[in-house]
């Protein structure tokens, strides 16, 4: 008997070592890590790449840019207005709680509570429970991007988030850059769990024993996220074998990377645009057209790209990239020097003026860099730029308060959509529908409101492709931005971490399916 107990322990130790040695660990290095754990607080790239660890969507893109099925196991049109969709049973919260109908309508409403994703929700005017497993969304008029607003609604487990703290405030409470227990705590149904966090050093998180989705193919039990602002020292980590993945990589280091034989280099065609914008409530000049225009073509964008991006970007003249419905193919960068100062003399500001500028330093790819050489060329038409750049977690409160005259934004249309970026950079501000969230520049244009409206329920895609592109040529003849250029992507990392099979355009690593060899 003894002899038996002898083996058995054996056995257990054995296969207790074995399952140890098959548990990987991701050490991660991004430029910052997110700004809250409540994934409503902002809409932003950071906050969506957050939430693909620890929540899951109702569906989500694949590689080929068609509709995954996630928490949504089916979904059918049953008239022009409702889309009916069916939730898998024998989903697990965190907490242990099951999934069901009623948390994906908590998740609705919350989002219409939302300053930054009640933009997206206007197009819908109810939310139908049907049972435990089935629910409807219903539009107010025929729309065509139902599915794409679905990429966006990631569950959250209302009955972890009911009730009150321990400082007397409701758990489900929303407020930007506040602290609240929704954003220093989370119950989602995601592949992983935070159980570690802080803020500006590391978060870590764990695979979630429990979690629903077993034909994934992860097999990363931990990772370790260690925000690394400086882009020299990000590389450097990697290339030291101190973290095993990284983004985004530097153009000034791609070449450096590809030639190294322990990484691997993953790149691909971005569609995020970077852009200034030009606050026409704080600035008087702004208020005059040929004064933006003048701005725009005071901006070599073919410049930066070239010298700054080491030509890892797409030079733009517009919001939506190529292969979107709205891009205009005769819409072209207009860098000319003395043409803005004719238009600065003619708007009578030939002696310039001064304005401050203010811009992340670890957001977007050599974003400092960026609004640096931005703000030497506007000293050419004597616009005299006053620059503060700062971390991603401070800068976007600022830009909330509208702080400073010029603000950068880049925004990549998760919808994959041309009037996703009009709806939040463009269209006027308004505080009800969340229209202009992200339009610093407070710039109000009616007609193209009313076109981008217009397209929302256009179903015709010959008809709803001509209003976007009008909507490109008149923020062009506007000058309601100034565009630099879509941001390309790249990442690196550690040989036979299998990072290229979980990227996508998007740039949310769906980490939960990385293999580690």
């Amino acid at each position: 008997m003894k002899k038996i107990l002898t083996l058995m322990t054996c056995l257990m130790l054995s296969l207790g070592m074995s399952l140890t040695t098959q548990a990987k660990t991701l050490r991660l290095a991004y430029d910052a890590d997110p700004v809250s754990m409540d994934p409503h607080e902002q809409l932003s790239g950071g906050t969506l790449q957050y939430s693909h660890m620890v929540f899951d969507p109702l569906v989500r893109w694949d590689r080929s840019m068609n509709f995954e099925p996630r928490l949504a196991e089916s979904w059918e049109r049953t008239d022009d207005y409702t889309v009916r969709f069916k939730l898998r049973k024998g989903v697990k919260f965190h907490s242990g709680n099951m999934l069901t109908s009623k948390d994906v309508e908590f998740t609705y409403n919350r989002m219409l509570e939302s300053p930054d994703f009640k933009g997206l929700m206007n197009p819908f005017k109810a939310f139908n429970v049907i049972d435990d497993h089935s629910f409807e969304l219903v539009t107010e008029k025929p729309y065509p991007l139902v599915m794409h607003m679905a990429t966006y609604i990631f569950p959250m487990d209302s009955k972890f988030y009911s009730g009150n703290d321990a400082n007397g405030n409701p758990k489900a409470m929303l407020k930007k850059h506040g602290d609240t227990f929704a954003s220093t705590n989370a119950s989602g149904t995601g592949p992983y769990t935070v159980t570690a966090r802080q803020q500006g050093v590391k978060v870590e998180f764990s695979r979630f024993a429990d979690y629903w989705d077993k034909s994934s193919p992860g097999n990363v039990d931990k990772i370790v996220m260690t925000p690394i602002k400086e882009a020299p020292t990000r590389v450097a980590a990697l290339l030291s074998g101190d973290v095993d993945f990284i983004s985004p990589v530097p153009p000034t280091d791609l070449q450096r990377i590809d030639k190294s034989p322990n990484v691997d280099l993953i790149t691909m065609s971005g569609t995020r645009i970077i852009t200034f914008q030009l606050n026409q409530n704080r600035v008087d000049a702004f208020k005059d057209k040929r004064v933006r225009q003048a701005i725009a073509y005071a901006v070599n964008n073919d410049g930066i790209v070239k010298k700054i991006m080491r030509g890892f970007g797409t030079v733009a003249a517009q919001q939506s990239p190529k292969g979107y419905v709205g891009h205009v193919p005769s819409l072209k960068p207009r860098y000319d020097l003395n043409k803005a100062r004719q238009l600065m003399k003619d708007a009578g500001y030939e002696k310039g003026f001064s304005v401050t500028m203010m811009a992340p330093n670890n957001r977007y790819v050599n974003d400092a860099k960026i609004a640096e050489a931005v703000a030497s060329m506007l000293a050419k038409i004597n616009i005299k730029v006053d620059l503060t750049t700062m971390p991603k977690a401070q800068y976007w409160p600022k830009f909330d308060e509208r702080a400073a005259d010029i603000m950068m934004i880049g925004w990549h249309s998760d919808t994959e959509d041309s009037a996703n970026f009009t709806e939040f950079l463009a269209m006027c501000p308004d505080t009800k529908t969340g229209y202009g969230q992200y339009n610093s520049g407070n710039y109000c244009n009616k007609s193209v409101d009313e076109m981008i409206l217009a397209s929302q329920g256009e179903t015709d895609e010959a008809k709803r492709a001509k209003l976007l592109q009008d909507v490109e040529k008149a923020l062009y003849e506007d000058a309601a931005f100034i565009p630099l250029h879509w941001q390309d992507l790249a990442w690196a990392a550690k040989k036979g971490v299998k990072a290229a099979d979980i990227l996508n355009v998007m740039n949310f690593p769906y980490l939960g399916d990385l293999v580690i060899e």
